[in-house]
């Protein structure tokens, strides 16, 4: 699973990175950006979606509340979507179809140990997206990671870990597109290769 991750990129790199995908209107946030050594469920996280036809960057909530639920205040809020199931779940079928989702990182969390590139470079976490509209018309956009199962760097320490969507196939995994669209999109959801990543130990208390 992925339950902890990374943002620490500093903003020059990061705005590089997502350069193609920023307005005139993203300069407010990014005023107030900071880098995050941790980022856990329930908080907010930066994610680059999909919606009217246009790519972008937004701000959303760590934990799927799907458009669907009546009382957002019962039922599960998965940080979690496997990718076997994404077809099958009721919570995941439509975000799957229509909001997919790009969360960036620098690293992610599993058993006290932070995976991250060798380089330390930026990477985009592979995820779904949906708003929540309420009766008074209130929206609250939130998210989940897809996990698939480890490549060999990550078995001994879970039996999942988060899908990586390489660079250069952002518009790819965003656009909607139909159903033989998403049946190529589900090699990206395979174990990604393990070369150039690399482990390093780190304190469990400062992951809570």
């Amino acid at each position: 699973m992925c339950g902890r991750y990374t943002l620490e990129t500093p903003l020059d790199v990061l705005s590089a990175q997502i350069q193609p995908w920023l307005t005139d209107d993203d300069r407010g946030w990014m005023g107030h950006y900071a880098p995050r050594h941790l980022i856990r469920p329930a908080e907010p996280v930066l994610a680059l979606r999909r919606e009217h036809g246009r790519s972008g960057m937004s701000h959303m909530l760590w934990g799927l509340l799907p458009g669907w639920v009546k009382d957002p205040l019962s039922g599960p809020r998965p940080i979690n979507a496997r990718a076997e199931t994404l077809n099958d779940k009721a919570s995941f079928r439509g975000p799957w179809r229509h909001h997919r989702c790009l969360l960036p990182a620098s690293g992610f969390f599993e058993q006290g140990e932070c995976i991250q590139k060798e380089d330390h470079t930026l990477f985009w976490l592979g995820g779904l997206w949906d708003r929540w509209i309420g009766p008074d018309g209130s929206e609250v956009e939130t998210c989940c990671v897809i996990t698939t199962r480890p490549n060999p760097l990550l078995q001994s320490l879970h039996d999942r870990m988060p899908v990586v969507i390489p660079t250069g196939l952002e518009e790819a995994w965003l656009e909607p597109g139909d159903g033989a669209h998403r049946r190529a999109l589900e090699a990206m959801l395979e174990p990604w290769d393990g070369a150039g990543w690399s482990r390093r130990g780190t304190s469990q208390l400062s992951l809570w």
